[in-house]
C-alpha cells in the first residue's frame, strides 16, 4: 500500500539510501535537507528545506509540509551528526551542539508534528537511533549520550501516543556505511596522557567503518515497521548485537574486556 513518508536528513547517507528505496517501492516520499535546491536535481523524491536546530525553520517546514499533503503516514527521524573525541578533549560547547541537533532538533520536530498525527488518529514515528544509544563506547560520549536521551524520550512518548494509534519505534544500527564520519565533528583538544589510547581508538573506528555493510539491514527494519500493524519499539541492527547487549547487561566486566581487547588489537 502506498504511503506518504517523511524522511529527515534525506540528502545524504542513510537518509538518502532509505528515501531512495522507499521511493522505488512506490511510496510518496518527502525528504528534508538544509539545502534542498543543491540536492533536488540528484534525487527523484521531493525535498523540502529544514534546519532542525532552528525552531523557526521547524515551524515553517511543518506548515509548508501540510500545505502540500493532508496526511503523513510515517515520520522517519534521521537528521543528525556525530561528535567524536575523548571527553577531556571535547568542549562542553561542542557537546551542546551535539544535543541541539541529535536530541532537541529531533524532539522539537516530533513535537511540532504531533497535533497533526493526533488529528489523523494514526501514523508511525521511526527514529534512526544508534547502537551507541544502548551501550557506551570510548570517544563518542556526547554522541552516545544524545542517542541514549532519544531512547528515553521515545520510550515514554510511545505510551502517550498509543491511544491515538500512533506507533513509535527506534532503529539502533551498529557500524553501517554512512556519512557520519565524513560529516562529523572531532573534539579540538589534545591531552598527552591519552595519545596512545586515542591512536588505538581512531584506528579501531577506521577499521570498523571501512568494513561496515551498506545500510540494507536498516532499510529492512524500516520496511518491517512500516508493514507491521503493531511494531516493536527497539530494532537493534548489526552482527552480534544480541550478544553485546547481553554482555553489557549481565556480564559487564566481560563486555568491558571485549571492547578494550578490540581497540587494543588494532595495529
Amino acid at each position: 500500500m502506498k504511503q506518504t513518508i517523511l524522511v529527515t536528513g534525506a540528502s545524504s547517507g542513510i537518509g538518502l539510501f532509505i528515501a531512495n528505496k522507499l521511493h522505488e517501492n512506490g511510496h510518496n516520499v518527502i525528504g528534508t535537507s538544509r539545502n534542498p535546491l543543491k540536492y533536488q536535481s540528484r534525487v527523484q523524491f521531493k525535498l523540502l528545506g529544514l534546519d532542525i536546530t532552528d525552531n523557526n525553520s521547524i515551524k515553517s517546514f511543518v506548515k509548508d509540509l501540510f500545505s502540500q499533503t493532508n496526511t503523513i503516514d510515517v515520520v522517519i527521524n534521521n537528521a543528525g551528526f556525530m561528535l567524536t573525541g575523548l571527553v577531556e578533549e571535547t568542549s562542553i560547547e561542542l557537546g551542546r551542539q551535539q544535543f541541539e541537533t541529535n536530541f532537541w532538533g529531533t524532539v522539537n520536530l516530533t513535537n511540532e508534528l504531533l497535533p497533526y498525527l493526533r488529528k489523523q488518529k494514526q501514523g508511525k514515528i521511526i527514529t534512526t537511533g544508534s547502537f551507541l544509544g544502548l551501550i557506551g563506547h570510548p570517544s563518542v560520549a556526547y554522541y552516545s549520550a544524545s542517542k541514549h536521551a532519544l531512547e528515553g524520550y521515545f520510550k515514554s512518548l510511545r505510551f502517550e501516543l498509543n491511544q491515538f494509534n500512533i506507533k513509535v519505534s527506534v532503529i539502533e544500527p551498529l557500524f553501517t556505511k554512512s556519512n557520519l564520519g565524513s560529516n562529523g565533528i572531532v573534539g579540538e583538544g589534545k591531552v598527552e596522557d591519552y595519545d596512545k589510547f586515542r591512536q588505538n581508538i581512531d584506528a579501531f573506528y577506521s577499521k570498523e567503518l571501512a568494513k561496515a555493510p551498506e545500510p540494507t539491514e536498516v532499510l529492512k527494519a524500516v520496511m518491517s515497521i512500516i508493514k507491521e500493524p503493531n511494531p516493536k519499539f527497539s530494532y537493534p541492527v548489526g552482527k552480534g548485537t544480541s550478544l553485546i547487549l547481553t554482555l553489557q547487561r549481565f556480564a559487564y566486566n566481560a563486555f568491558e574486556g571485549v571492547v578494550l581487547k578490540g581497540i587494543n588489537a588494532v595495529k
